[in-house]
């Protein structure tokens, strides 16, 4: 239950609470609120416990020379954490502009992503079983992330229009990617068994599901109703961790991760690969078909079309680009 936000006195003094609650007033996304919180106690960290309330611009900057010269991160890391203390100090704390900051911007490039042919990918596909070769033949076939796979609701797949709808992706943004054909059949066989048992866990006094952002306050009959329970449900019935009401969340991520990682040694591929690379795959083999990048895009849930553009590295090398010369 990692995708439900954590409980918080109100009255709390506390100053991670204190942000916990602003950013929620702000209607981010919970993914967002752990990002943000993770790098303002890494900075608070970094600068021995001090106060954010007695730091300020030079200490950010401290901070960021540190990830670019001893952390060696990533360009997108450095400005995901500078996104975040500017957050944290320009509206949280009320700081107003803080202008430009002056400092090293890290130089290491992104890495170029591992991606599956496509017979690995069948090949990884083949060795899981069950609603597990389900989940990744999904990821293969629509891109979406391993959180965002698992937090599917039955009223996200959408068989007449043939898509699916991804809600608060990365980024807290909703959007829509498609719906393999081939998996129709098996999704609605999937439907079925959910359906089944929703209704035991009904007659056994359960049933409810867990709705984020209070939709279950404007919607109050929707947690018990078959479309909003998960597509791929929890073995078990757990306990909220913030309002002790017994719920069946959805399958843990850990657990389609385990599997994943079986299948792909099974295979006796020597990558470093893991659910993930189901995702890379699909970006390659649109791009690798010469569809749009603007279409990739938008399916892959990019803000910036130049994280697709990564995928166009991949695509140029092999068959798909230029012949080496022992080959020729």
């Amino acid at each position: 239950m990692r995708d439900i936000p954590l409980a918080i006195n109100p009255k709390s003094h506390r100053f991670i609470d204190q942000l916990r609650m602003f950013i929620r007033a702000q209607n981010l996304a919970y993914s967002t609120e752990k990002t943000y919180i993770g790098w303002i106690l890494d900075f608070i960290r970094f600068q021995n416990l001090k106060h954010p309330n007695d730091m300020g611009r030079e200490e950010i900057e401290q901070y960021l020379n540190f990830l670019s010269v001893q952390r060696h991160c990533t360009k997108s890391t450095q400005r995901t954490a500078l996104n975040a203390l500017v957050f944290v100090f320009s509206k949280f704390l009320k700081r107003g502009d803080l202008g430009r900051f002056d400092y090293i911007s890290a130089k290491r490039p992104p890495k170029i992503p591992t991606v599956f042919s496509h017979h690995e990918a069948l090949l990884v596909i083949n060795h899981l079983e069950g609603k597990f070769k389900l989940m990744a033949q999904l990821m293969y076939g629509t891109g979406l992330r391993i959180s965002e796979l698992l937090r599917l609701r039955i009223k996200d797949i959408d068989f007449e229009m043939n898509n699916i709808v991804v809600r608060s992706g990365k980024g807290g943004k909703d959007r829509i990617t498609l719906l393999p054909s081939v998996l129709k059949k098996t999704l609605k066989d999937q439907i079925d068994l959910v359906a089944a048992l929703h209704k035991q866990d009904l007659n056994d006094g359960y049933g409810e599901v867990y709705l984020p952002n209070a939709l279950a306050k404007k919607y109050p009959s929707a947690p018990r109703q078959l479309a909003w329970q998960f597509l791929f449900p929890s073995g078990s019935i757990s306990e909220d961790p913030r309002s002790g009401i017994k719920r069946r969340h959805h399958l843990d991520q850990s657990v389609l991760a385990k599997k994943i990682r079986s299948a792909i040694r099974m295979s006796n591929i020597h990558k470093k690969a893991s659910s993930h690379t189901f995702r890379h795959s699909f970006a390659t083999r649109l791009l690798e078909n010469n569809y749009c990048i603007r279409t990739v895009q938008e399916l892959m849930g990019h803000s910036d079309v130049t994280t697709t553009e990564i995928y166009t590295h991949v695509t140029k090398q092999g068959k798909a680009g230029v012949k080496s010369p022992v080959d020729l």
